[in-house]
This record gives structure tokens, sequence and C-alpha cells, in this order.
């Protein structure tokens, strides 16, 4: 069993009523010169940019960002590093942007696998990590940019069935400071971590992170 044996379909991981119409891509790269990373500084102006965004698309979610490369992180000293290939910029899950409260849902049956609140600047706020098996296969999905509800009342190795809602999106005061969205990626090999996982590696890191942290999109078909 491999990930991309998985799904052949479309698979919701926000509002089940969205349809795969309502999403349109979004280029957040540092090579899109359209691009004003201010906005990106300021939750609350990218959200307003985000919404007059897909207005014109006529979407309800805009997706990107697997493999990116990004000034945005250029913000917090979180991913910094002294040599410029070990800087963090380059983005390893596939973001959603849509409103705060929207509703965050499992895509396979699974269990949680773990959950905490990542408080750096710029880092995930609440975030939850769920374990799934498939044939003896084992990977781990982790959902970030939740509200802080999301991780009331939830227990380590609880069953998560398919479709389940899990969570809902938060608004940038308590989720990392970021016009809402959800940061989803796939894990293979969680390394020990607990309620958290890079998501964002350098240059120099890439090789093992794109191995471990493949494309989104092979288990949700969005494009």
């Amino acid at each position: 069993m491999t990930l991309q044996e998985l799904s052949s379909s479309f698979i919701p991981i926000i509002n089940p009523d969205f349809k795969p119409s309502d999403y349109t891509p979004l280029d957040l790269s540092s090579v899109n010169k359209a691009l004003d990373v201010d906005v990106l500084k300021d939750p609350e102006r990218h959200h307003l940019q985000l919404q007059e965004f897909l207005k014109e698309k006529q979407a309800k979610v805009a997706y990107g960002g697997y493999l990116e490369q990004r000034k945005l992180y250029d913000r917090s000293d979180y991913f910094q590093a002294a040599h410029p290939d070990d800087t963090r910029n380059i983005h390893l899950g596939i973001d959603l942007w849509c409103d705060a409260g929207t509703s965050v849902i499992a895509p396979l049956d699974g269990k949680i696998h773990s959950f905490q609140e990542n408080t750096n600047f710029g880092d995930y706020g609440p975030t939850i990590i769920l374990s799934h098996e498939v044939e003896g296969f084992v990977f781990h999905t982790l959902y970030g940019h939740l509200s802080k509800s999301s991780l009331e009342n939830l227990e380590t190795g609880k069953e998560i069935k398919a479709g389940e809602q899990i969570a809902t999106l938060g608004r940038p005061f308590e989720n990392g400071d970021y016009a809402p969205h959800l940061h989803f990626q796939l894990v293979i090999d969680m390394q020990g971590n607990q309620g958290d996982y890079p998501g964002v590696c350098s240059k120099n890191s890439l090789p093992f992170y794109k191995e471990n942290c493949p494309d989104p999109n092979i288990l949700l078909n969005i494009y």
C-alpha cells in the first residue's frame, strides 16, 4: 500500500459542502512578483485581500503552497538560521484559505496521535495530528492553525471516522498570527514528535522532508 493508492477522487478536509469547483489556486511564493509581502504580515488585511480574491475567482477556498519558498517566514526568528541555506522558508503542506470557524474534517479513519498549542510567533497555534493505518501502512495527517476550542476534550488514541469533524479554523490571535486557513500536511515518520512537526524546512533539509512529507494532493485530489 502506498499513499498514491489511497484515493483517486476528491476528499474534503474542510466543510464537506465545498465542491472541487469551489477551490482556486493561490501563489504565495517568493517568485510571485505581484505578491505584496507586507500584506501577508498583517493577517486582517490579508484576510480581506483573500476575500476579494475569492470573490473575483467565484470561489470559496484558495489553496496551494506545497514546496513553495516564501518570504512570509522572514518576519519570525523562529524560522531563521545563521546560514541562508539553513533558514526555513520552504512550505511542506498545503494551505486552504477560507473563513475562521470553518469545519475541519478527517479525510480517513484514524485516531488522535497527539495535539498541542504551538505558540512560537508564526507557528501553527492549536494543532491536531491523526495517525492512520491502511493495510499495515502507517502515516499521519497534521492540521494546524486551528481554534483553541478545537483542543478541548481531546484524548490521545481516540478513534476518528472519515468525515468526522475534528476542529474549526482559528482566528489570527489564536492561530499563529495568520489570516484564517488550514495547514494540512502528510507525515510518514513523526520522528518522535508529539503535537508538532516541522511545516517549513530549509534548502539543506529539503531532500529528507520531501520524502517524509509528500504532496498532500496525492490524497486530496484537489487539482
